[in-house]
């Protein structure tokens, strides 16, 4: 009984130690996972935040399983078996999905391998305990989610209508296929757009109409609604985000790339639309143009330049009394009156001496003038207004943010 105490208490403060570790530990995880495999181009923005969570919940599991043993280790969580189901929605392998876990899992053992050898209390009996019972957790871990895998592809029917996804897929993909079922032609200029939302198919339908194009769609899956407008001449985008804003129900949301030409312009339209969703799922605009939110689209898919931008230009301003908020609102007025001091002041109803002392505060903060890094700076602004993106079943009712 002791022995088996002791066992028990082992695991406990190794699992303790790995959750003081525990961002450390997804960050690894999620870069281990990319490097196995990107995700396809095609999986959009809710897959990648699919894995981001999935990679949490497995941390997550992974320690409950330390710290309790294979016995008591809690039941597979279902953000794991939803991802899975993604996957196989989404085109992505089982043996793609398998080989991420596999070295998630030698990750967690090197991990908790060094946790054990920085407590010089662990003998080498009670390491091969550990590590037998998070290699039968594996076990399960994997049985369940490719199960899941399994049973979500054998639903998807080969219908028409499927069989018409997957010729579109391919196409984007970068295949050369005969496109001539598809009703659509793809010579001369395209404009990708993706909407999230009830009241898609009769919105991209309308303003196909008030634009004079072609349209070709299809339904994803995941909720949303991939759409291209064909035209023999150029398609301008501004107007269409004007249109489509004049016409969208309060539930929908929008995001528009920009015109493009050819088969390979019709691939790129699409592929801003998709970043642009990620801004209109997060922002306050319920029609999202790809030329306005590039860079914040970019930076929202790169972790790295997220937290790089926060602590270069966010986090000096927060030693304020305030936490910066002041200083926040006077650069979103400032940037918003094209940095003109005189018209950031009459936006904030303060005189210019106020105005001019804040944005002044603000250099010395981040030790460089403002317009040396205004981009970076208005992009990092912007990232922070955002909110959590919302899961597709939320898309009905997408949050709206109030920046302070």
């Amino acid at each position: 009984m002791k022995q088996a105490s002791r066992k028990r208490g082992a695991g406990a403060e190794i699992a303790e130690r790995l959750r003081r570790r525990r961002a450390e530990i997804e960050q690894a995880l999620l870069t281990r996972t990319y490097a196995v495999s990107e995700p396809p181009p095609e999986s959009g923005p809710e897959y990648a935040e699919g894995l981001r969570v999935a990679v949490a919940a497995g941390v997550a599991y992974a320690l409950e399983g330390i710290e309790h043993g294979e016995r008591s280790a809690p039941s597979v969580p279902e953000a794991l078996l939803a991802q899975a189901r993604l996957a196989a929605r989404s085109g992505v392998s089982l043996d793609t999905v398998l080989r991420r876990y596999f070295a998630g899992h030698v990750l967690i053992d090197d991990f908790m391998m060094q946790e054990a050898e920085r407590t010089g209390s662990l003998d080498p009996a009670e390491l091969k305990r550990l590590l037998r019972s998070q290699a039968a957790i594996v076990d399960r871990l994997l049985a369940a989610v490719s199960q899941a895998y399994t049973e979500e592809a054998k639903r998807r029917p080969q219908s028409t209508e499927r069989q018409r996804a997957e010729r579109i897929e391919r196409l984007l993909g970068g295949e050369p296929l005969d496109t001539s079922e598809l009703g659509y032609g793809f010579d001369g200029w395209h404009l990708g757009i993706l909407a999230a939302g009830p009241g898609a198919d009769t919105t991209l339908r309308s303003l196909a109409r008030s634009l004079d194009t072609r349209l070709l769609t299809l339904r994803r899956e995941e909720g949303t609604h991939w759409a291209w407008l064909g035209s023999k001449r150029r398609i301008d985008a501004g107007e269409a985000q004007t249109r489509a804003t004049r016409e969208l129900p309060p539930s929908l949301v929008l995001a528009i790339g920009e015109a493009g030409e050819g088969i390979a312009g019709w691939r790129l339209t699409h592929r801003q639309a998709r970043a642009a969703l990620s801004v209109a799922l997060r922002g306050g605009e319920r029609a999202v143009r790809y030329a306005g939110v590039a860079l914040l689209a970019s930076a929202l898919q790169d972790e790295l330049l997220r937290t790089a931008l926060h602590e270069l230009y966010l986090a000096p301003l927060e030693a304020e009394r305030d936490g910066g908020g002041a200083l926040r609102r006077t650069l979103r007025a400032y940037f918003a009156a094209e940095r003109n001091v005189s018209s950031t002041a009459a936006r904030m109803e303060v005189d210019r001496k106020t105005v001019t002392s804040r944005l002044f505060m603000i250099e010395e903060s981040l030790g460089r003038p403002i317009a040396a890094c205004a981009p970076e700076l208005e992009t990092a602004l912007r990232l922070a207004e955002l909110a959590p993106e919302p899961s597709p079943q939320r898309w009905e009712s997408v949050p709206r943010n109030s920046p302070n």
